[in-house]
């Protein structure tokens, strides 16, 4: 799918790649979508983002993605009412937002998984209805915003909505895919043997 242009575009992209993640998520077994991610060692070792360890299951992702829209949320709210703040809170920076999304994780390993996914669906729809609220022209000129810099508006909606919607994806994607391959190899112990 192309990058949107335009709000229309933005909004459907950001709806339909939050659909596909809840669609995947409905047709996990709910014993996939409790259980730790187990990720290969020999996959991890190809890994560069920080995220494949941080994340430890379903609801890792899931906070993730809320306190991501938070930030928008937030960020956007603040700079409308005359706040000049910038996307990433104070003390971090493009260099430290490791160590924030650390910090995300560490606050939520209380959070239920069904708390996470609630969460993120109030979330997504608040995002929406704040992106909404803005022309193509306020999303998608550079410099519209004294505080959105060099970079559009609307490119941080979509790293913060469909882009990281299909990051989710990819990872519970790896999830199911070594999850399955687990499940198959506890089966066929599991089965009884054939004597011959």
């Amino acid at each position: 799918m192309p990058r949107a242009s335009t709000k229309e575009d933005l909004i459907k992209a950001a709806n339909e790649q939050f659909e596909k993640l809840e669609a995947l998520i409905a047709a996990m077994p709910e014993k996939v979508q409790d259980a730790t991610f187990n990720f290969d060692a020999d996959f991890l070792q190809k890994q560069t983002g920080a995220h494949w360890t941080r994340d430890k299951n379903l609801r890792d992702v899931l906070i993730h993605l809320y306190e991501w829209h938070k930030l928008l949320i937030n960020w956007i709210s603040d700079n409308q009412r005359g706040e000049a703040k910038p996307f990433l809170p104070e003390p971090y920076n493009w260099k430290t937002y490791p160590k924030m999304n650390e910090e995300f994780w560490q606050a939520h390993q209380s959070t239920t998984g069904t708390d996470a996914k609630s969460l993120l669906r109030e979330s997504h729809k608040k995002a929406l209805a704040l992106i909404d609220g803005f022309s193509d022209d306020e999303l998608f000129s550079k410099k519209h915003f004294s505080w959105t810099g060099t970079t559009t508006l609307g490119s941080y909606c979509i790293s913060a909505t469909s882009s990281h919607y299909d990051w989710a994806i990819k990872k519970l994607r790896q999830h199911l895919k070594s999850s399955s391959a687990e499940l198959d190899l506890v089966g066929r112990l599991k089965a009884p043997r054939k004597s011959s």
